[in-house]
């Protein structure tokens, strides 16, 4: 690790997590949250956190810097809705960051057998972050009058 990245640990979720987070986000993650439920950060957090059957934050030299977490969409067929936001230091970190975040998927269909969410069209990092990932990525469908890409992942993906 060079001198300049930073300590990542990845903790459960916690509720005062949220504000620190909500209170940085990056600005294409706010303009998704916004966009697709018209929430401001710290209600999408709040109502992503709530909603979740299990949620994490990602410590950054000890300051919560992402939190993540997947719901429940159809608990009987198996489908989970993963859901991340985070401030500019996944950026800024993004080696640390794909390290710590390639067996996600992985952990996730451990408990789920689909996958799927939405990212908003004009989120260029986390489009490339998801499809690095193994997402399969949609064409662009209209949600309150912007683009998004459905994207889905099941246990045969992976």
């Amino acid at each position: 690790m060079s001198p300049l990245a930073a300590e990542i640990t990845i903790i459960e979720a916690r509720p005062s997590h949220i504000r620190t987070i909500a209170s940085r986000m990056r600005a294409a993650d706010r303009e998704e949250v916004f966009a697709a439920s018209g929430r401001s950060p710290l209600s999408a957090l709040c109502f992503s956190y709530r909603h979740s059957s299990l949620a994490w934050t990602a410590l950054f030299d000890g300051r919560p810097e992402v939190m993540w977490g997947i719901g429940d969409i159809n608990i009987l067929t198996g489908i989970g809705a993963p859901w991340l936001l985070g401030t500019d230091a996944v950026e800024k970190n993004f080696r640390g960051f794909l390290r710590i975040s390639k067996d996600w998927p992985a952990q996730l269909l451990s408990h789920y057998r689909l996958l799927r969410n939405v990212v908003d069209a004009r989120n260029a990092i986390s489009i490339r972050w998801l499809e690095w990932l193994g997402f399969r990525l949609f064409a662009p469908v209209e949600i309150n009058a912007h683009p998004f890409h459905l994207f889905e992942m099941g246990e045969a993906d992976v």
